[in-house]
This record gives structure tokens, C-alpha cells and sequence, in this order.
């Protein structure tokens, strides 16, 4: 299943900077681990913002929910998503219906 995943960061300011560096380091880690793996697909930046917008590639709900909730920095962010689904005129999926 594919899901556009949008996350918001909120790091407090005031959060040691130490235990920030290592959080961060923590989810780059984890980020590149699954994109290795195939299920972190895509991963955009948004522009100006802290925050990105990710395509995941799982087997279900229950394995996306798994993975946001492992994120280190999951404490610190608003998520947004949206299950996808291959689009009737999208020239990968064949012939294009009107």
C-alpha cells in the first residue's frame, strides 16, 4: 500500500542540544535504514519549513503505523496522511481511461 505521509517538526528550543543532535542523527538513521528497505520510497523537503513530505511503501496500515511511531523525533511532529491509489490517467498504469 502507498501513503503520502506529510510531517511537521516542532523541536522545542529549549531542548538540550546534545539530546537534539543525537535525536536527529537517531532519525536519519532510521530514515535511510527504510529507504534501503524500500518502505520509505520518496522523501521530499518542504521548503523553508521543518518538515517533509514522504511516500511509504507497505504492506498495510498497520505497518505504516509501526513505522511513524518508531521515528525519534515522532514526539516532536504533526503527521498528516493520505492512503494513495494509482490514478486511472497515470501513463504507468497502462491504458488511459477517460
Amino acid at each position: 500500500m502507498l501513503f503520502a505521509v506529510r510531517m511537521d517538526v516542532d523541536i522545542p528550543r529549549d531542548l538540550d542540544p546534545e539530546v537534539r543532535a543525537e535525536l536527529v542523527a537517531r532519525e536519519k538513521a532510521y530514515c535511510r535504514d527504510l529507504q534501503k528497505t524500500g518502505e520509505w520510497a520518496h522523501i521530499w523537503r518542504c521548503v523553508g519549513q521543518y518538515a517533509n513530505i514522504s511516500v511509504f511503501d507497505v504492506a498495510d496500515n498497520e505497518a505504516l503505523h509501526r513505522i511513524l511511531w518508531n521515528l525519534p523525533l515522532f514526539p516532536y511532529m504533526t503527521v498528516e496522511v493520505t492512503p494513495l491509489a494509482q490514478h486511472p490517467s497515470d501513463l504507468a498504469a497502462g491504458e488511459v481511461s477517460v
